[in-house]
């Protein structure tokens, strides 16, 4: 074939490749721009969450009231729901009560009444379903006591914000069924005492505010 004729074949097929691409493209801003007047539009590309993708917090730590040390920990319950039993008998007058205990429904969610680590979920006869949580400084104990049910994934180790979910009210243990409620103590104690060892128990009732 002559050299000139080779030219305008060359040509002709550049033109030609162009000029579809043009229309491909034309073609596809107006499909598109067709679907989503009718409604039809592709969702939008998500990008997957990351450790790094902003979460919210499903936990939002609690304050005490002003000149009150801790949150009272049976979520819906006010300082005048409170009774102060710290000093009640038990065991037949063989011991004082060392605690106090807060009346709710059983299921009432109970709260952690300050911040900490949860040193021990433990099961006894008395207390049936407690948890011991630690003050982030070592020297106070929490203690709760006769829980129906523990928080879900709640575990030994754990740290909690005020007001976080431990558990839910109920009866186990020693307690009435009649009479579902947490038993509550604050416990003073030394960083290198262990959970179980001896502690020197201060009354909650002033301390959640009650008068």
């Amino acid at each position: 074939m002559p050299l000139r004729a080779l030219d305008r074949v060359v040509t002709v097929l550049v033109t030609a490749t162009v000029t579809s691409a043009v229309w491909i493209a034309a073609g596809s801003t107006i499909r598109d721009r067709a679907r989503e007047a009718s409604g039809f539009a592709a969702p939008a590309i998500v990008a997957p969450r990351t450790a790094a993708t902003p979460v919210a917090r499903q936990e939002v730590e609690a304050r005490p009231a002003p000149g009150v040390a801790l949150i009272i920990p049976v979520r819906g319950k006010g300082p005048g729901d409170l009774t102060d039993t710290f000093t009640a008998a038990r065991a037949g007058g063989a011991r004082v009560h060392d605690a106090i205990d807060i009346m709710a429904d059983e299921g009432t969610p109970v709260i952690a009444a300050a911040p900490g680590r949860v040193e021990k979920l433990f099961l006894s006869k008395p207390g049936g379903k407690t948890i011991y949580v630690r003050s982030p400084d070592g020297q106070t104990i929490y203690y709760y006591a006769h829980l129906k049910d523990y928080a879900a994934n709640l575990a030994e180790g754990q740290q909690v914000a005020a007001g976080q979910s431990l558990g839910e009210v109920g009866h186990t243990g020693n307690a009435s069924v009649n009479g579902p409620h947490l038993h509550f103590a604050v416990l003073k104690t030394t960083p290198q005492n262990k959970w179980w060892e001896p502690t020197t128990a201060l009354n909650p009732y002033p301390l959640l505010g009650g008068k």
